[in-house]
């Protein structure tokens, strides 16, 4: 498995994950009002923007390389 292939594979399951959690967490807090649960979810979300962000910046750098 190459790296380029590995990073799609890795970014799109931790952007699933984080946004994941981050509305699993949004859920929570509605639902209890502890604030570490509004407080993990919007840094889950934030991650999840983040990660689109970064995968974004990889894929472009990585364009020439092929998925073997």
């Amino acid at each position: 498995m190459s790296l380029k292939t590995f990073h799609i594979i890795f970014i799109i399951a931790s952007t699933l994950l984080a946004f994941g959690f981050g509305v699993w967490e949004l859920k929570q807090y509605s639902a209890e009002k502890l604030i570490l649960d509004l407080v993990f979810g919007i840094a889950s979300l934030v991650a999840g923007v983040g990660l689109i962000v970064y995968g974004r910046y990889v894929f472009k750098k990585l364009k020439n390389i092929s998925y073997l």
